[in-house]
């Protein structure tokens, strides 16, 4: 496939993505699972919004 298709493997990260993600990896680390658990419900509504750019996975 080509740069062009758009495919997710060659699509960039979403920064707001990223950030949930560090936030919650975070959180575990410090074995804070309720702001894990938070970091992971905003991550989806987060990737339900327009403004993600990431495709939304199954």
């Amino acid at each position: 496939m080509s740069a062009e298709t758009g495919s997710p493997a060659q699509q960039e990260p979403c920064p707001g993505c990223q950030e949930l993600r560090l936030a919650e990896a975070l959180a575990n680390d410090r074995h804070d699972y309720s702001e894990a658990t938070d970091c992971r419900v905003l991550l989806r509504r987060h990737r339900d919004a327009a403004d993600c750019t990431e495709q939304r996975s199954a």
